[in-house]
């Protein structure tokens, strides 16, 4: 079984339409900070900033 370790997932958020459109992992001890990251959202047809959810 794999280690869980110091990584998580979290899910990001358009910050336009508030839909949750994609997940990804981040170190938590190395990443203190929020990401913030330029993804496509499918429902807004561009490239939006996306946030990490709470």
């Amino acid at each position: 079984m794999a280690k869980l370790g110091n990584r998580q997932g979290k899910t990001l958020v358009c910050t336009i339409c508030n839909s949750e459109n994609y997940r990804t992992e981040k170190n938590i001890k190395n990443t203190i900070d929020r990401l913030e990251l330029n993804k496509f959202c499918s429902k807004c047809k561009k490239t939006t900033l996306h946030k990490e959810k709470k």
